[in-house]
């Protein structure tokens, strides 16, 4: 949250699955970065539940945000309907790349 809100960017927080899938539903976001560990239902879980609910063509980018880096878990991740992959602890220029490949914020606003 602060690594956005230094750059100027903002977010929400969802505690659980259950409420991202309900954020997703209720606003429209430019990139969401899902915990594959939530409780309720994990990433893995509501992210099938978004993809289920998405209408007309609508996408939303989800990343996977995981602290697991073992061979297979990026194709776990494609599976359940995410778009790309982060690790933990997260790189900053690797969150900023994504940030700025999916959404309007340009390479020259990011500090």
């Amino acid at each position: 949250i602060e690594l956005l809100k230094v750059r100027g960017l903002s977010c929400d927080v969802a505690v659980n699955g259950e409420e991202a899938v309900k954020s997703c539903l209720d606003q429209k976001y430019d990139v969401v970065f899902m915990d594959c560990q939530m409780p309720t239902s994990d990433g893995y879980e509501a992210t099938r539940q978004i993809r289920e609910r998405e209408k007309d063509g609508q996408h939303t980018y989800i990343v996977a945000m995981t602290a697991y880096a073992m061979s297979g878990d990026i194709e776990k991740c494609k599976a359940a309907g995410m778009d790309d992959y982060l690790s933990k602890p997260v790189d900053v220029s690797s969150l900023m790349r994504i940030i700025t490949s999916c959404t309007t914020v340009r390479k020259y606003e990011i500090k």
